[in-house]
């Protein structure tokens, strides 16, 4: 089989376990490029040798990041897994590449301050853009969604493409609950706590109707849960645009994204004295492994207990009297035997 119909049908292997649309062009391109690469060598994808596997490594490295190059390499080895299970080639002859490693690091997580932050950006924004803007009610449409997105994304560790991807029929005010479709489509539930009950109720009533009336003529409406200005579905770009400007109003570090609120979502749920198998079902999660990365302990928290178990984590005051009698006794350097 050439390399060519080998990738016809691994990409309708994946469009047939509902791969996401992303991860179907990324992969796609990932792999064309392999297989040109290759086929301009004259070599055959199914058994190219190690010594090719090396140099296509070491360019590729050259050339792309090193998230890109992991990623570029997970498609391979995925196209390879696939045509071994379909006995199209006898195995993966990456299987006994050493391949670069991403380095380990720990989500960014938002304080509890952080997010009343985010939350407080919303109003500012709409001041911001009442100064040139006559619309007063479709002013409030928007603040009413945007706190309603900010809400919901931390309350229920919504991804990004969950929150746009939430229907109306969806969300029940009174269970509580939020149904969307995860990674794979596979459904979940998500719970909402009372202030994102409260934020989803009132752009339900009050602001949703005020942007689904801004719509095309003629055009149905959308099921889509959050919309945009135009009364059309608000989808992830949209999404990000909207977190990055509150971002920047309220003063946050760069790079806090809306899996900043998910990740933020699950490590507070664990400082908590949440389950590790509770906090893996509400976010999702198929690998317990891949929910473990949230039990890293917050700087802030190690802090806190450090300063109260370490005898000498805290500053003392100069002028304490006890300071210099309290706690283990000093030894002059000279009188110790």
């Amino acid at each position: 089989m050439t390399g060519e119909a080998a990738l016809d049908g691994y990409l309708a292997a994946l469009r047939a376990r509902d791969a996401s649309p992303h991860t179907r062009r990324s992969y796609e391109t990932a792999l064309r490029a392999y297989l040109g690469w290759l086929e301009a060598r004259d070599l055959d994808w199914r058994s190219p040798g190690r010594a090719a596997l090396r140099t296509y490594l070491g360019e590729l490295g050259a050339g792309h990041a090193r998230s890109s190059l992991a990623q570029r390499l997970a498609a391979i080895r995925s196209f390879y897994r696939w045509a071994t299970r379909a006995g199209i080639v006898a195995g993966d002859p990456w299987g006994g590449m050493a391949t670069p490693r991403l380095p380990h690091r720990l989500p960014r997580v938002l304080e509890i301050d952080q997010i009343e932050a985010l939350l407080d950006a919303v109003d500012t924004q709409a001041e911001i853009a009442g100064a040139g803007h006559h619309d007063a009610a479709l002013r409030e449409a928007i603040v009413l969604r945007d706190r309603a997105i900010v809400e919901a994304a931390y309350a229920a560790g919504l991804r990004v493409s969950e929150l746009a991807g939430a229907e109306l029929d969806g969300l029940d005010l009174r269970r509580g609950e939020i149904r969307v479709l995860g990674k794979g489509r596979k459904e979940r539930i998500g719970l909402l706590g009372r202030p994102a009950l409260g934020a989803l109720a009132e752009y339900v009533e009050v602001g949703r109707p005020v942007l689904l009336a801004r719509r095309s003529p003629g055009t149905a409406a959308p099921g889509a849960l959050f919309l945009n200005h135009r009364g059309a579905p608000l989808g992830t770009r949209g999404l990000r645009y909207r977190l990055e400007r509150l971002r920047r109003s309220a003063g946050l570090p760069y790079g806090v994204s809306p899996h900043t609120l998910r990740h933020s979502f699950a490590t507070h749920l664990l400082e908590g004295g949440a389950d590790l198998r509770v906090v893996q079902e509400l976010l999702g999660h198929e690998n317990l492994a891949t929910t473990q990365v949230y039990t890293h302990v917050s700087p802030a928290r190690l802090r806190t207990v450090y300063e109260q178990a370490h005898p000498r984590a805290r500053q003392r005051d100069p002028g304490d009297e006890g300071a210099a009698t309290s706690g283990v006794p000093r030894t002059s350097p000279t009188t110790r035997t």
